[in-house]
């Protein structure tokens, strides 16, 4: 979604104010999943923290104003528009890539976890063919083999429970992150687990000062 901000009264955020340029600049949604402000060849120029702009990434705390004179509310022309149709699209994305890569660690570190714990036991066996293959009277091998029978085990469960472990710590990471980019495009609440195509059935967001529309049907 893009609006257009100017004293032209087609634009869509209007602003009578002789510092602003009949078509002064553009806010649209960028790629990184923030606001992007973008000057159009303004006479006066557009300002971001006092710096003049030919495009720029808006983050909450900075100060836009257009012209040098005025003072640009952008919650409020935010609140001008209110379709969030394709910002929501591109949300699709972020939950199957969240799925995808939960998937993926469960399963990596589950496989991992399988080979550490199987490996000592398949040792013991590689131990008891050797000695099979060179004569059981060989006591420094008898001894060998006792030492890895015993001790294979332990190491194999401690390997396994150290690699499972790790599942908790990668899975809050890419949770924390899922946190912060699958959120309603207008008003940044957190839309949960819940599937995309469920979101897309409601059409809007719920939260009752929002009410942001998802689709456009």
């Amino acid at each position: 979604m893009t609006i257009r901000i100017g004293k032209s009264s087609d634009n869509d955020y209007v602003i009578n104010d002789t510092h602003v340029s009949r078509y002064h600049a553009q806010l649209f949604w960028g790629s990184n999943g923030r606001w992007v402000l973008e000057d159009l060849d303004s006479s006066n120029g557009t300002f971001v923290n006092g710096h003049q702009i030919a495009r720029k990434e808006l983050y909450p705390t900075d100060e836009v104003v257009l012209g040098g004179g005025y003072v640009l509310d952008i919650s409020a022309v935010l609140k001008s528009r209110n379709d969030y149709s394709e910002e929501f699209k591109a949300l699709r994305n972020v939950y199957d890539s969240y799925i995808q890569e939960k998937i993926k660690i469960q399963s990596s570190n589950l496989f991992k976890t399988r080979v550490f714990q199987s490996i000592p036991f398949a040792m013991i066996g590689v131990i008891g063919l050797v000695i099979g293959l060179l004569g059981k009277g060989s006591s420094v091998l008898l001894v060998i083999s006792l030492i890895v029978a015993i001790c294979a085990p332990a190491i194999g469960i401690y390997l396994g429970a150290k690699q499972s472990s790790k599942t908790p710590l990668q899975l809050q990471e890419i949770i924390n992150q899922f946190k912060i980019d699958y959120v309603c495009p207008k008003c940044g609440v957190f839309l949960g687990e819940i599937p995309w195509e469920s979101l897309r059935n409601r059409k809007q967001c719920t939260v009752p000062t929002c009410k942001a529309k998802w689709t456009k049907e």
